[in-house]
């Protein structure tokens, strides 16, 4: 119909909805039914300048509004930098032992920690010793969560041993979530894992975090076994068969011996003898078919 009312210079009879709506054609006037053709640029510009219009107006309304928010906004983002000032980042060892010192010496009710992966070493052990016995000694609840390997090292049964005999707590796991220290339920200190050097620390003081990580750590206390310190030497029982049985899961599951260790913390040539004798007990010959023969047994269930 548009081609015809090209050709011709109009047309006339039943005219398709779709040219009027996109006004390709109009009535050469009010008082007949002959329609000419529009020029297609004409008839999009008509069409289009009232929605142009509406963007412009909807952007300028935008604007406004983003105006108008921006004050609101900087309240909000102030208010939420005073709401996560209790998170600071703490840089270098000297830094984070002065925040330790001063938190030990500040707590009035509980400390708990949890020491994951390689023991400490002795000096660090008998440096730590008296803060810790003073935190007993006013009264402050000592609780602490190791790795099952530790029952294995002497310095920190010795450490465990001295701490416990003036009412200090310890469990073990086979394995923990990261190094914690608390305070009470108002100060929590972990690493931060971010720093390169390895010696950064995240000091929390906002309620809801630090009560997250009390959580967290109850939570793996209540799962742990104690260290029961009535054995006739005075040393806790080493939990063999649980050692045994978490390095061979984690072989089982495609790790190597070195991530083991230091996942576990124990040495790696310790890792190895328990993978050794389960391979001499079930006749393996290869680490693949020993992991074939553990899940086909059962043991690990």
């Amino acid at each position: 119909m548009y081609r015809d009312a090209l050709t011709h210079g109009a047309v006339s009879g039943e005219i398709p909805a779709c040219l009027l709506d996109l006004r390709l054609l109009r009535r050469r006037d009010d008082r007949t039914e002959v329609f000419t053709p529009v020029p297609p640029g004409l008839a999009s510009h008509r069409l289009a300048h009232p929605v142009e219009q509406a963007i412009r107006d909807g952007r300028q309304r935008l604007g406004v509004l983003r105006d108008a928010f921006a004050t609101v906004q900087g309240l909000w983002d102030e208010g939420l930098r005073e709401s996560l000032a209790p998170v600071r980042r703490l840089e270098g060892r000297e830094v984070i032992v002065a925040a330790v010192r001063q938190k030990g010496a500040e707590c009035h009710t509980e400390f708990r920690y949890a020491q994951p992966q390689a023991p400490r070493p002795p000096e660090l052990l008998r440096r730590n010793l008296p803060r810790v016995l003073g935190l007993l000694a006013r009264g402050v609840r000592v609780r602490a969560l190791y790795q099952h390997s530790v029952r294995a090292h002497g310095p920190v049964v010795d450490f465990m041993a001295e701490v416990h005999a003036h009412g200090g707590e310890f469990r073990t796991l086979d394995e923990l979530f990261d190094r914690v220290f608390l305070y009470d339920r108002s100060f929590a200190l972990i690493p931060d894992h971010s720093a390169e050097q390895g010696d950064g620390a995240l000091a929390i003081e906002h309620p809801g975090v630090v009560g997250f990580v009390a959580d967290v750590f109850d939570h793996a206390w209540q799962r742990a076994e104690p260290v029961d310190f009535r054995t006739p030497h005075g040393r806790p029982a080493p939990l063999t068969d649980e050692k045994r049985l978490t390095v061979l899961r984690l072989m089982v599951e495609g790790h190597t011996d070195t991530a083991i260790a230091a996942r576990l913390g124990m040495s790696t040539r310790t890792v190895a003898n328990h993978v050794r004798r389960a391979a001499e007990t079930f006749g393996s010959r290869s680490r693949a078919q020993l992991a074939y023969l553990l899940a086909r047994s059962g043991e690990l269930e």
